[in-house]
């Protein structure tokens, strides 16, 4: 079988590079010319981890920017796309219609059509409908993962969630799966809307859990119990109904997953007819434990020594600012003309550094040489 991935970006390359691992012919596509070039001539380089070492180590891996190639060599089709966020809270899923407009030029007879790029409810029944009597399948097939660690999550993914109807196409993309996967993942079939939901759902409840979180740090700060948040959070963890993923006291949740999909799922909640906007609520919170935290660090700074941050990406050894509190909370300590050092490291992008470099108090430093305050 073999495989095609349309959409060659983070995700898009890890994941066939896990599959031409796994023993398949795989070929991607990309619209950059050159990056597609970079991947023929194994030159290009990631800071997403085994991504560089299996690329040199692959043997069966092509790359292209004509999708026409790649659905004319491929059995299965993966469509890993950007679906923007639109004001309303819902994904911009035109990047994924000007796909299928492309599949009405090409033979799809027994092709297996996999949309793994999130999308709002309802949306793949408006996919299947395009792909009525061309003899290809669709399934929905969304992933679990986290920027810094995306191949492991897909070796190690705790679910493997599929939405559809046609049997043999969910066995044979299940057996793609099993080809790379280290642990037994759970299998879980459904129709394309509960998947749909069941993804956006999953990630708002980590957005939940997180948030709960930093609300029982809140409290036990404004109680003077600061030196207990970690035995506090980690008791309520030990309850196997909660448990401890997600539980810990910090930043408030960000980059490009969390916010969006939490922001998605209250808007289906809405337009199925629920008046109480739950994703609004959390995003509420997190936003103003933003604000608590801008105020406690200042009010634990009495020297007004500088503000040191380690980093400004939405989590620590990625180079990924979207939605990062820890870029938020550097930006307000400078608008409050604090003196802040920002550690210069290779994951600090040339567009953030230019953004960061309008503010006179910021400094990028490598080596600390004098007292600072940091953020952590």
């Amino acid at each position: 079988m073999n495989v095609g991935i349309i959409g060659a970006g983070k995700l898009g390359l890890s994941m066939a590079l896990v599959i031409e691992r796994a023993g398949f012919n795989v070929i991607v596509s990309d619209i950059n010319q050159s990056y597609v070039d970079s991947l023929n001539d194994k030159k290009f380089y990631s800071n997403e981890p085994f991504v560089n070492q299996y690329l040199i180590e692959s043997k069966k891996l092509s790359a292209t920017s004509d999708n026409k190639e790649l659905i004319d060599k491929s059995d299965i089709i993966f469509i890993i796309v950007s679906t923007p966020s639109l004001d309303n809270g819902k994904y911009d899923v035109t990047s994924i219609f000007n796909i299928f407009s492309e599949f009405k030029k090409v033979n799809l007879f027994n092709k297996i059509i996999v949309i793994t790029s999130t999308v709002n409810p309802g949306d793949c029944e408006i996919f299947n409908n395009i792909l009525k009597d061309t003899g290809a399948s669709l399934l929905y097939n969304p992933e679990f993962i986290a920027q810094g660690s995306i191949i492991q999550d897909l070796k190690k993914a705790d679910l493997v969630l599929i939405g559809g109807e046609d049997i043999d196409s969910i066995n044979k993309l299940i057996k793609v799966y099993k080809s790379f996967q280290e642990v037994n993942s759970e299998v879980k079939t459904m129709s394309f809307r509960s998947a749909e939901i069941t993804k956006i759902a999953i990630n708002s409840f980590l957005t939940l859990k997180i948030s709960f979180a930093n609300l029982v740090g809140q409290y036990l700060i404004k109680n003077k119990l600061f030196s207990e948040i970690d035995i506090v959070l980690s008791t309520i963890g030990t309850d196997r109904r909660i448990g401890n993923d997600f539980l810990n006291y910090g930043f408030g949740f960000g980059g490009p997953c969390l916010p969006r999909d939490n922001r998605a799922f209250g808007n289906a909640l809405m337009d199925s007819g629920n008046s109480f906007n739950f994703g609004k609520m959390i995003d509420d919170f997190n936003l103003d434990h933003l604000e608590f935290l801008k105020q406690y660090y200042i009010e634990q700074n009495i020297k007004r020594l500088p503000f040191y941050f380690e980093y400004v990406s939405y989590k620590k050894g990625i180079d990924i600012f979207e939605e990062s509190h820890q870029l938020k909370l550097c930006e307000k300590f400078l608008k409050e003309n604090y003196t802040v050092y920002v550690k210069d490291t290779v994951y600090l992008t040339p567009d953030i550094k230019l953004y960061l470099s309008k503010y006179n108090n910021l400094k990028f430093i490598n080596n600390l040489i004098e007292p600072v305050f940091n953020i952590t």
